[in-house]
């Protein structure tokens, strides 16, 4: 492919990530809000928010099945759009105290994501294959970007004291924006020449693979680790430090840019030490970020937690994706299965927390996200770099 076009494909995963990150993060920072004006206890908000993560699973348990017969492209420009939809949706549902409406859109907005999601990595794995270096950690990255720039926008119009309807509805245009421009740069098809399509038979036998498996629990650590911080970072430091609500805001800002900057160094980091050293360090890095938030009390601290937590979260979701797709073939496959997994933390988590928040205090529950790190440390071996098969040894 000449680098024009190579470029462009590049720069319009860029964009795909960004929007992605920017549309939730803008919506969940503003989960005080959303509390206060329901009434809704700690327990009732992760039980809502639990409709984001059933569409998710759905969306990725479908999504190699859609991509195969749809292509990248649609699947990511319909995808953006139909996520900002859904999210509008949940924004003015929630401004009018229809909980059965915020749960639909939630549920509309989480299946797209979970279908988009999968097309970005595949293509994403795609385009870092073609340009011949490492580059799937800096997509996330941008997805990072996005999600600090969302958390700044909650921050923003909750100052502005502007309703979450009026704030989803200006995200979605902006979304629709961004999903024109990577239509029209994404290519449709992106599986090898010399490659053979991939059967249903084989999409669904990887569902039995070991490593796919196993990767997928390394994921499931990591994104917990990283999705608690996005759902109930900013309700914990409103209710457990203390902070008002643009603090809280604020705060899961500074959180998802600690993954940026993570995600940026991660890069330099994987190509010198090898991903399976990195991942340990990260998984250490975010349990005594995650140690620091639930123990300390002066601020300092606490600050100083997030962005360990931030840091040791950041690597985590990209590499497990890298990993999945060391087969170019069976990328779409793995990549969906591991993402599947992963997002069963996204399932689990919003009402785990929320429970355990009833009972011990929002704080004392982030220590059941100390257990699926712990899982990640022990399970990050799967994503030794392997090399692609020959034709040969794939036909044996």
């Amino acid at each position: 492919m000449p680098q024009p076009q190579l470029a462009a494909w590049r720069n319009a995963v860029f964009a795909a990530f960004f929007t992605m990150g920017m549309g939730f993060a803008s919506w969940l920072a503003r989960v005080p809000h959303v509390r206060d004006t329901l009434g809704a206890t700690t327990g009732e908000m992760g039980l809502l928010l639990l409709g984001i993560s059933l569409g998710s699973v759905t969306g990725l348990l479908a999504a190699s099945h859609v991509v195969h017969a749809f292509g990248t492209r649609r699947a990511v420009g319909v995808g953006l759009v139909a996520t900002a939809t859904g999210l509008a949706i949940a924004g003015w549902a929630a401004e009018a105290g229809i909980t059965w409406l915020l749960v639909l859109g939630f549920i509309i907005g989480g299946s797209l994501t979970g279908i988009t999601d999968v097309a970005m990595n595949i293509s994403g794995a795609a385009n870092e294959r073609a340009l011949g270096r490492s580059i799937m950690p800096i997509f996330h990255a941008f997805f990072s970007l996005g999600t600090v720039a969302g958390a700044g926008i909650g921050g923003l119009f909750e100052l502005l004291g502007v309703g979450l309807g009026v704030q989803a509805t200006v995200v979605l245009a902006l979304t629709a924006g961004v999903a024109a421009y990577a239509y029209r740069r994404l290519p449709d098809e992106i599986a090898e020449a010399h490659e053979e399509p991939v059967t249903l038979a084989e999409r669904l036998r990887v569902w039995k693979d070991p490593r796919t498996l196993l990767l997928g629990l390394m994921v499931l650590g990591m994104a917990l680790t990283e999705g608690s911080a996005n759902d109930w970072l900013a309700l914990v430091m409103v209710d457990g430090h203390g902070f008002t609500k643009e603090g809280g805001a604020f705060m899961l800002a500074l959180f998802l840019a600690s993954m940026t900057a993570g995600r940026l160094g991660g890069v330099w980091l994987l190509d010198r030490f090898g991903r399976v050293p990195v991942l340990r360090t990260s998984a250490v890095v975010a349990a005594a970020g995650l140690l620091l938030v639930i123990v300390a009390d002066l601020p300092a601290l606490v600050v100083a937690g997030v962005v360990l937590w931030g840091l040791g979260a950041s690597l985590g979701f990209p590499v497990g994706m890298s990993a999945a797709a060391d087969d170019p073939r069976l990328a779409g496959a793995r990549v969906g299965t591991v993402s599947a997994i992963g997002y069963l933390a996204f399932l689990a988590g919003p009402p785990l927390l929320g429970l355990l928040g009833e009972e011990l205090g929002i704080r004392l529950a982030l220590t059941a996200v100390l257990a699926f790190v712990l899982m990640s440390l022990v399970t990050a071996h799967v994503a030794r770099e392997r090399r692609s098969p020959t034709p040969e040894e794939a036909s044996a």
